[in-house]
């Protein structure tokens, strides 16, 4: 995957697929600890040890459709590749969090990609489903919370074309405002 924006996608679909009603997306910057982290936690039915172990193995998938399970894997490599790591951690009806590493300095960090338009392919894709997102770069930080969207706008389903575009607008302005305090620091 050529970017974290589609590792994002990929990781919180299986959470979809795992039954999840609510799913987390974490990004947090610190320049200080070069630091890149990525988590993604949902309420989904969660997985065993020995799952989340299988889990890490490209030849091992619960889905009917296909035969290998890439998505952990390409983000465990892609994490390795930056100089970092991958946890997993979920218990059987629990849930589960996945949590990616990845030095920010690092010459073979993926770029971030198009978040917004990750987050509005999720919230158009499971509407019934409740996103968060939350941004954190170094003491600059903004969440996104599809339910909070859906009680403030009730009268708009929330992925309705005009509030698919004022959500992402929303996440737009502010990562720009995050990247340039960033920029200034």
């Amino acid at each position: 995957m050529e970017d974290l924006s589609l590792h994002i996608l990929d990781i919180a679909e299986n959470s979809v697929e795992a039954g999840a009603t609510w799913v987390k997306i974490s990004l947090i910057e610190d320049r200080k600890t070069d630091l890149l982290q990525l988590e993604i936690e949902d309420n989904g039915r969660g997985m065993s040890a020995e799952e989340c172990r299988q889990a890490l193995n490209p030849f091992y998938t619960t889905r009917k459709t296909r035969r290998f399970g890439l998505g952990l894997p390409f983000l465990l490599e892609a994490c390795q590749a930056a100089g970092g790591q991958l946890s997993l951690e979920s218990s059987p009806g629990q849930g589960t969090k996945v949590i990616a590493t990845f030095r920010l300095s690092h010459i073979d960090l993926k770029p971030l990609g198009d978040i917004p338009l990750t987050i509005i392919a999720l919230i158009a894709g499971h509407p019934e489903i409740d996103w968060q997102y939350y941004h954190r770069r170094n003491d600059w930080e903004f969440k996104f919370d599809s339910k909070e969207f859906k009680e403030n706008y009730p009268e708009i389903a929330i992925n309705h074309p005009m509030a698919l575009k004022a959500i992402r607008n929303f996440i737009n302005k502010n990562l720009s405002l995050i990247r340039r305090e960033h920029d200034r620091g």
